[in-house]
């Protein structure tokens, strides 16, 4: 099996590091990650200048290809150009935070596995919610997600489907279970903190904490991963709002004629 492994932390992240030790136990494992970190990138790609592109090598052995660029365009070059062949599976991760709720849309790591799907591979993001308390612990997480991705890849082997899978934050117990969830899209708060630097400026931190933000909706990754659940759902990225579609599809909808000179 072939396996296209990338981020939004950056090629020397050790969520990364963590995740190619055990994918190496799929198949072979090609890693192209940005060169620094991309968080909250979104789906951005780079068309207006070229993308420089750097071999890393650890211990005089080829680790990996370091991208000037974002998530998704690490996905482009590892399809088109660095994997040997097309990859049978793409893998985003692990990701410093949680990726839930309307975040997935903000999120590198999430655009990387749709940039992945777009090529009609099957591709998995994901992330581990962090603490200030207690330091994720990477190579756990990593273990603990190669059984969910052997699962996936088993009982839904249709190539082209994209997952999320997130993790709660490291703890002395393991987590309570692994629940299918979907996306939590209702953000009751939002928070733009002002600070003054010491000559008196303003600046602003934007508020990306989704526990804190979204409104906790029983079945939603948002709801789940605060009950410390292991949260997996199944995206796309056709955003057609299909019933509407339909609705204002049934009406007749006259192009307005231009009006001629001199009416």
């Amino acid at each position: 099996m072939r396996i296209l492994l990338t981020n939004d932390d950056g090629i020397h992240a050790p969520g990364l590091r963590a995740l190619r030790d055990v994918l190496s136990e799929l198949g072979h494992v090609t890693t192209v990650a940005p060169l620094t970190e991309q968080s909250g990138v979104g789906h951005r790609i780079t068309y207006l200048h070229p993308i420089m592109v750097k071999e890393i090598f650890e211990h005089g052995q080829h680790y990996g290809w370091a991208v000037d660029g974002s998530p998704a365009d690490c996905v482009k070059l590892g399809v088109l150009e660095f994997s040997g062949g097309r990859p049978d599976l793409i893998v985003s991760g692990i990701n410093s935070g949680a990726n839930i709720g309307i975040n997935v849309l903000y999120s590198g790591t999430v655009a990387a596995a749709i940039e992945g799907a777009f090529f009609g591979i099957t591709s998995i993001a994901v992330s581990i919610q962090q603490t200030p308390k207690v330091p994720s612990d990477y190579p756990q997480t990593a273990r603990s997600v190669l059984p969910l991705i052997r699962r996936l890849l088993a009982d839904f082997p249709q190539p082209g489907n994209l997952w999320n899978i997130n993790f709660p934050p490291t703890a002395d117990e393991p987590p309570v279970g692994v629940r299918f969830t979907s996306m939590g899209v209702k953000r009751h708060d939002d928070t733009i903190e002002k600070r003054i630097d010491p000559r008196g400026r303003p600046y602003y931190w934007s508020g990306l904490d989704p526990l804190r933000n979204h409104a906790l909706e029983p079945g939603t990754d948002v709801a789940e991963l605060k009950r410390r659940y292991v949260t997996i759902t199944p995206l796309h990225f056709d955003m057609t709002n299909h019933e509407l579609l339909n609705t204002a599809g049934q009406g007749d909808w006259p192009v307005q004629s231009s009006p001629q000179p001199g009416e």
